[in-house]
Parts: C-alpha cells; structure tokens; sequence
C-alpha cells in the first residue's frame, strides 16, 4: 500500500529543486516506491571535505531532502511539513563515486512524521545513517478582508 497522498514521480522530485542548493550540490533523486524514496549525491569538489571526504553535512542534506519530501508528499493536500529534529551517525567515509539513500517512514501521524534514512557508497557500505522527524502542519484557514 503507497503512503503517497500526492502526486510524486522522479521529474516533480527533481524539477521542483531546480534552482536550489539540491540542484548546486548534483543531488539526483533515482527512485520512488510505494514507501521509499531514494537520491544519490555525488563525492566531488562541491561536496567534499579538505580531507578528501563526503562532508558530514552532505549526508545530512541528502538525509533532509529525502526525508522532507517523503513527508511533504505523505500529508494530505493543503498541509505543509517542516524539519523539528534531524541526526546523522557517519559510519564510513566516502571519498569518490556516490552515496546513495534511501528514507523510509517509521511514523506517519497527523501531526508528526518521523524518517528513516539509510545511505551507501557505490559498494554497498553503510556510511551513514539518520532519522528525521517533521511537523505536519495544518492548513490555515482563508481570512476574510474586513472593511472599516
């Protein structure tokens, strides 16, 4: 059973990041499944560290994106999601190639969704893992202009 409550596909993922620091750092969404999206970000001079390491802060920005919009397109229409608390445990470094991830829902309430996102370098290592936890917020209701 899909937690989509949106349309989703990879060309609404991807153009709606044209544009943006998604777009600037070469992340690419891959897939979209009943309940898991994934993206892969490449390790290049726009992600790197000075050690020659995927930044601990691209995975965090893979682990975000994935998540929010996991959880954008699984609240019901007119509902906006934004970010209360993220983590990363980096678990192996990545100096070439991609890391790839993959956000799956642990929870998805009516206020509340909570993300688990799972990423890998091109041999399959583990190198980091995160979970993200959104507000769903609810549509505001349309005010009315009053004249004086």
């Amino acid at each position: 059973m899909s937690v989509w409550k949106r349309p989703i596909s990879l060309e609404i993922l991807n153009s709606s990041h044209n544009d943006t620091a998604v777009e600037h750092v070469g992340l690419e969404f891959l897939e979209v499944g009943d309940d898991f999206i994934r993206a892969r970000v490449p390790v290049d001079k726009r992600t790197k560290q000075p050690a020659g390491l995927l930044h601990g802060g691209m995975s965090v920005v893979l682990a975000e994106t994935l998540g929010s919009c996991g959880a954008a397109f699984a609240a019901a229409p007119g509902h906006q999601v934004v970010g209360l608390e993220i983590n990363a445990n980096h678990l192996k470094g990545a100096t070439s190639g991609w890391v790839t991830g993959i956000a799956r829902p642990i929870h998805i309430g009516r206020s509340t969704h909570v993300w688990h996102i799972e990423m890998r370098n091109d041999a399959g290592d583990l190198t980091c893992i995160s979970r993200i936890t959104m507000a769903v917020l609810q549509p505001r209701p349309a005010t009315v202009a009053t004249q004086s």
